[in-house]
């Protein structure tokens, strides 16, 4: 080799590598929790220098203690009263982003079933995911609503609850779009009850994008680039048909399916990550439900939610 072919080459500027960001997120095929792994795919992240390691959970109880433990930066879906709980108890975890403002989930029960409503499920089995998470508060304040000792049980994601529902293991199983969409269709499974029925669902953020304290600190750039690049990603996928095809080949349902579940469950508003809303509102359901000893401050609250921009 000539001199100055190794000079030209020794000299050459180096390429630099895209950052690396862990992420937990709850519930692999729900539209609202998947614009990680949809910009991923898309290509969005990587144009701000950022590579994704997705690791799916159960529930948002899961996704916390990951976040918690520091075993991943950033946790997506995580429900915000267990978020204020584990805050109040010095966990390192911060509030970073809204991940859903209302919500789309619902609760079932076999077509067969004597239940008709959640009024009839006292003394019978109510599923929800993890402890802590959305679901559970939900199902904690559906029994209130109703005025029903109904026995609460975590049962996970959505197919393992779905199968405990239709052997008769449990009596209520919790659901969002777009899994069991098919079961509604055939008529296997019936309607019971639907979250947005709940006040502390409507016009809250019931779920967030969450931090490691100590990930967030060291790194202010990187947490910057990924939350403009999700804020790019939720702007894409309203926008774009590419969108839709590739949510319906990464949830494994048909292209129609996945347009009706963006056009008609899951609105832009509900995703928009800046908008992180009626925390104060929520902290009376979170010492309710024993989430919360006491109500955070105003300075705690502060210091709790701290999005990048």
């Amino acid at each position: 080799m000539c001199l100055a072919a190794v000079i030209a080459g020794s000299s050459a500027t180096p390429a630099f590598a895209a950052d690396t960001l862990k992420l937990a997120v709850g519930q692999r095929e729900i539209w609202h929790g998947a614009p990680a792994a949809l910009g991923e795919r898309a290509g969005i992240f990587r144009k701000h220098d950022l590579d994704l390691e997705l690791l799916f959970t159960s529930g948002s109880g899961e996704t916390l203690q990951a976040v918690i433990a520091g075993s991943v930066d950033i946790g997506v879906a995580a429900g915000t009263l267990g978020v204020m709980g584990a805050y109040a108890k010095g966990a390192p975890v911060r509030i970073i982003g809204a991940e859903s403002t209302g919500e789309d989930s619902y609760w079932y029960v076999r077509a067969d079933s004597p239940v008709k409503s959640m009024a009839d499920m006292k003394g019978r089995s109510l599923a929800y995911s993890t402890n802590g998470s959305s679901t559970h508060a939900n199902a904690l304040a559906f029994a209130e609503l109703y005025k029903v000792d109904a026995k609460l049980v975590a049962t996970g994601g959505f197919p393992a609850t779905f199968t405990m529902v239709m052997s008769g293991q449990i009596d209520a199983g919790w659901s969002a779009p777009p899994y069991a969409m098919e079961a509604l269709r055939k008529g296997e499974i019936r309607v019971i009850a639907r979250s947005s029925e709940l006040p502390l669902v409507k016009g809250h953020t019931i779920r967030v994008l969450i931090a490691n304290k100590q990930s967030l600190d060291s790194k202010p750039d990187v947490f910057r680039r990924f939350m403009r690049a999700y804020r790019e990603t939720v702007d894409w996928m309203y926008a774009s048909d590419e969108a839709v095809k590739i949510y319906s080949e990464f949830a494994k349902i048909g292209i129609e399916d996945a347009r009706r579940v963006r056009e008609e469950f899951d609105p832009k508003e509900m995703v928009i990550p800046d908008r992180v809303v009626g925390l104060s509102d929520l902290m009376s359901d979170a010492v309710k439900f024993r989430y919360l000893s006491q109500p955070l401050s105003a300075k705690e609250l502060e210091e709790l939610v701290q999005i990048p921009k």
